[in-house]
């Protein structure tokens, strides 16, 4: 079973609840939701049926999390493709 190490980043369960609600981005959101409703003993299958996302996706989640921290599951947009035409 996956465990969050809360106590590492000197977080409680209630401060993921509040980056959940409070993010600016809907990804970041739905990632500090998904580790809110694992730390009050929720499966990762089940919590990735909820938010329709793979289970291998919350358990990369829950590593990065317990190895780099919330900052490290914050959304940033990385630029995408380039178009193929450029503006004059």
């Amino acid at each position: 079973m996956l465990k969050l190490e809360l106590e590492k980043w000197a977080l409680d369960i209630d401060d993921l609840r509040k980056l959940s609600l409070e993010s600016d981005k809907p990804r970041t959101r739905e990632r500090f939701l998904a580790l809110y409703l694992i730390a009050q003993g929720s499966c990762a299958t089940r919590v990735a049926s909820q938010v329709g996302r793979d289970p291998q996706t919350l358990m990369k989640w829950v590593h990065l999390f317990n190895s780099k921290g919330p900052e490290a599951l914050y959304y940033k947009k990385t630029g995408g493709r380039r178009p193929l035409v450029q503006k004059l």
